[in-house]
């Protein structure tokens, strides 16, 4: 059966604004205006047109759609600029090699027509051969490499209008998709029946497989009005791929939630579970999350992987001295320790690294958590439970009598866990938690906010750490540039970067990073070790500028200014950090 939503039909993210700017220095663009078939003025009119639309269309098929230049013409262009041979339409195939294993709407949106396996790989007719997605996804399902030739537009079109049409198998499978999409309200129990055949079983696992092949962290799967749509989020930033008919939406979801142990007949009010599932022989915890909208129940897995709850601080992107002084404030038998930063900014991720360093057999680990997103073997973690009573602050009443050494409070989110988590510092207990502030200044300026006494907060909290995450540059394709006299004083970089020794670098893209120039996550870090002027501060309950200032004197490096010393290292880009923190 052919599913819209599956690795064969793989949507190529959008490029990036330095992606589309590079089609007019060395790309097609560049050698068409270069070579006299174009005007610069009238590429670059393309070219701003191309990087406003949302469209997946190709900038050299946007050309021939513009009308300027013939499809033979970009045939011709693309063939000389490539070296790549044409192929003429006489050459395809009357029927496509690997049948339904790869979608008929997947080639048809990316103007390929598989051609032939010969002994160097599978022969594939394309318009554009700079499209590293697709030569990715025809090499995954044909398990061979892929030898592009160049089409031509009309001819391709046309060869997907006459002689490629969907069989009927398809056909028939496609009635069976509109089959599950004709579920009434009252017929839950053959939902539950539609929900356990095997092409949504398929489907489902398809789609956690892709998830986990692309180091994703969520899937979203959302139904809308003409198709049911799923988006990965990878690295931070979302990504749509293959869109799914409307109709089966409902099982789609239904399947996720028998698999989460859900109760599939209410859809009117949202639902959280998890389940496990194997994947390429490790197992893997799916967070599921469901919300009623317009057009059905919009799904949320969040992906988490055992080894997530591991790691040393410097994978996650700590320096040398950043990690000192995180390990020096653990170190410390009592007290408080914040991670502060919003949503998705990898403060539980660090928490867990500093559970893991401090889980030994000497001490006693409880955590409380809503939700506990990794199990680690050692430590005490408790589920937070409102609904039957079970809160933060009641959970903590309790815990301090279990005789622990080190409590992890998930979040701190009002005045009385917060005043539970002081007064278990102050008797001798090593807490952590979170905060969600801008910065780590604003942390301990929330807490008296919330309440806290000064004396008391003074007394206990030890480190403070703010955080973002921004996306590791590829190594394999990352390219070194200079960054200009001009740019360097706007940004500020002398604060935090030796520029005589600074080598930066622009994210450029690769097969190994599937176009994007990025490769995983890396976090940006402030650090506030809290002394005697900053506790003198805390009882004059000054704001967070003053506290901040004081700490930048005492050689704090902001979030900002870490994250550009990172860039200069090629860590990161430029780009990246402005778009997760603010000039200072």
């Amino acid at each position: 059966m052919t599913t819209d939503v599956s690795i064969k039909g793989q949507h190529s993210p959008s490029a990036s604004p330095q992606q589309k700017a590079s089609l007019l220095d060395s790309g097609i663009g560049g050698y068409l205006v270069q070579t006299g078939r174009l005007r610069r003025e009238e590429a670059e009119n393309a070219l701003r047109i191309f990087s406003e639309q949302q469209s997946e269309s190709s900038f050299a098929v946007l050309l021939v759609r513009m009308g300027m230049l013939s499809d033979q013409e970009l045939a011709q262009a693309q063939s000389a600029f490539h070296g790549i041979p044409l192929i003429d339409e006489s050459e395809f195939p009357e029927r496509l090699p690997y049948g339904s294993r790869i979608s008929l709407a997947f080639l048809n949106r990316n103007l390929c027509v598989p051609v032939q396996e010969d002994e160097a790989g599978l022969v594939v007719a394309m318009v554009d051969p700079d499209n590293p997605y697709l030569l990715e996804a025809l090499r995954m399902v044909s398990g061979c490499e892929v030898v592009p030739r160049i089409g031509v537009v009309s001819e391709i079109e046309a060869a997907f209008r006459q002689r490629y049409t969907e069989t009927d198998e398809e056909a028939a499978a496609r009635g069976e998709m509109g089959r599950l999409g004709a579920v009434g309200d009252d017929d839950i129990e053959h939902l539950k029946e539609l929900a356990s055949e095997a092409p949504v079983i398929k489907l489902v696992n398809q789609l956690i497989q892709q998830a986990v092949n692309q180091q994703a962290s969520d899937i979203h799967i959302e139904p809308f009005e003409q198709s049911l749509k799923v988006r990965y989020r990878i690295d931070g930033i979302m990504r749509e791929i293959e869109n799914a008919p409307a109709e089966v939406a409902a099982a789609v979801v239904s399947r996720v939630k028998i698999l989460a142990n859900l109760n599939i007949a209410e859809r009117r009010l949202p639902q959280d579970g998890r389940f496990k599932i194997k994947v390429k022989g490790v197992w893997l915890d799916l967070r599921v999350s469901t919300v009623p909208t317009v057009y059905g129940e919009s799904v949320v897995l969040r992906l988490l992987h055992s080894e997530g709850a591991g790691g040393d601080f410097k994978c996650l992107g700590f320096t040398r001295e950043q990690e000192e002084k995180l390990r020096a404030a653990l170190s410390i038998p009592h007290g408080i320790i914040l991670v502060t930063g919003p949503t998705g900014s990898g403060k539980t991720t660090t928490l867990y690294a500093a559970l893991n360093h401090l889980n030994t057999p000497e001490r006693k680990i409880l955590s409380v958590e809503d939700p506990v997103e990794y199990n680690i073997d050692g430590i005490n973690q408790i589920q937070v439970k409102p609904q039957i009573g079970l809160t933060f602050s009641n959970a903590l009443r309790s815990i301090v009598r279990q005789d622990p050494d080190v409590i992890m409070i998930g979040e701190m989110r009002d005045q009385e866990t917060a005043a539970i988590a002081i007064q278990s510092a102050l008797t001798g207990h090593l807490v952590l938690s979170t905060l969600h502030t801008n910065d780590a200044a604003g942390s301990i300026t929330r807490l008296l906010d919330m309440g806290v006494d000064d004396f008391l907060l003074k007394s206990t909290l030890t480190v403070v750490l703010a955080q973002r995450l921004v996306r590791r540059l590829c190594d394999a394709c990352k390219q070194p540039y200079r960054v200009g006299e001009e740019l360097a004083q706007r940004l500020r970089l002398s604060a935090s970067v030796e520029m005589e020794t600074a080598q930066f670098y622009t994210a450029h893209g690769c097969e190994q990073c599937r176009g994007t120039g990025y490769v995983g996550r890396a976090a940006i870090i402030e650090i506030i070790l809290l002394d005697d002027k900053i506790r003198d501060l805390i009882m004059a309950r000054a704001d967070s500028l003053s506290i901040a200032r004081q700490a930048r004197s005492a050689n704090m490096l902001t979030l900002y200014e870490d994250g550009m010393a990172k860039a200069a290292r090629g860590v990161t880009t430029i780009e990246e950090i402005l778009r997760v923190t603010r000039l200072d």
